[in-house]
């Protein structure tokens, strides 16, 4: 299937993806609790700036507002019957902001978990959470995204309801995993079980990889671990700015633009190919990643200990791919 993104695929080394969604959206006033996708329709104009702002930094690829915009979640807030119409509005106004451009910038419609526990653990069952994706998927798609995009998942179960639906939708997809408990998904997948299940699909993406975590060292450690598996579809780095800290009542992310830099670089020489941030990565931060990954040569695929130098000490002293592999060194993390 020839689409923006496997065209961009063909012609670049890398791309560069957008940052965070939630953490810019606070900065601009959204409010704990409050759902980021009623603002596609209570105000585009801030979420145009939010696209903006990451193309304007050098973003190649951005991400829609949309990631809890299916039915499961949006029932918290009461909206489960908009789900397709928030979907369709935060594409809409990326699609206006993309082609303001006279370079391809790639709109890619998020797709985040339902929030729900799938079959047998859960309620969940498998043809209703593809009813839930397909619902989403149309939507984006409506809206005129160029890719969706899965994002966060723990659970194979639902990232292959999601292949199922996104292919009822007839769109081409990318989709990651959060790996934050010791080098696994919350629901206990690693890095080599992801890659091994993606092959198997019957609808497997166009990339693939990870998002979010705990923390840019312990992401390009899974990156690694994908590699490893020798896979030669495009692997996807999204890695949080930095360690969560609490300060003057918010959270705060402490990966500085320089240290943000650093890990692009890295996340291109250990594999990646779509690399962008997660949680805390503000505008800034793309700039110098963007600068980097210009400016600096490509190198050998780098060590753990090369990467815990850069980035600061891994969260465990494995990656979950098993209990032989030796602990890194740790080491204190270079810049605060």
């Amino acid at each position: 299937m020839t689409n923006a993104l496997t065209k961009l695929l063909a012609t670049r080394d890398w791309i560069l993806a957008d940052g965070a969604t939630g953490t810019n959206l606070f900065n601009m006033g959204l409010e704990s609790g409050d759902a980021p996708e009623m603002w596609n329709d209570e105000h585009p104009d801030r979420i145009a700036l939010l696209y903006k702002q990451a193309v304007d930094a050098g973003s190649d690829l951005f991400l829609t507002n949309s990631f809890g915009g299916n039915a499961a979640r949006l029932k918290l807030h009461g909206a489960q019957k908009r789900a397709r119409e928030l979907s369709r509005i935060s594409a809409e106004i990326g699609r206006s902001v993309a082609d303001r451009y006279d370079r391809p910038v790639i709109v890619a419609g998020s797709v985040g978990p339902t929030g729900e526990i799938m079959a047998p653990m859960g309620a969940l069952t498998h043809e209703l959470a593809v009813e839930i994706f397909h619902e989403q998927a149309e939507g984006l798609k409506e809206g005129g995204a160029d890719v969706l995009w899965l994002e966060t998942i723990s659970a194979q179960e639902e990232y292959k309801a999601a292949a199922e639906a996104f292919k009822l939708a007839d769109m081409p997809w990318c989709g990651t995993m959060s790996f934050d408990t010791a080098g696994r998904t919350m629901m206990g997948l690693t890095s080599a079980d992801m890659a091994t299940m993606v092959e198997k699909l019957g609808n497997p993406p166009l990339a693939f990889g990870a998002n979010c975590g705990v923390g840019a060292s312990d992401l390009l450690r899974t990156v690694l671990g994908f590699v490893a598996q020798g896979s030669e579809r495009p692997i996807i780095a999204k890695g949080n700015a930095g360690i969560p800290k609490y300060h003057d009542g918010h959270i705060h992310y402490d990966g500085t633009p320089e240290l943000m830099a650093d890990y692009a670089v890295l996340a291109r020489d250990a594999g990646a190919t779509i690399i962008g941030g997660c949680c805390g990565t503000m505008p800034e931060h793309l700039s110098k990643m963007r600068a980097a990954l210009e400016e600096r040569p490509k190198g050998p695929r780098p060590t753990l200990d090369q990467i815990t130098d850069a980035l600061g000490a891994f969260s465990s002293a494995a990656d979950g791919t098993g209990d032989d592999v030796p602990a890194p060194r740790r080491t204190r993390r270079r810049r605060a």
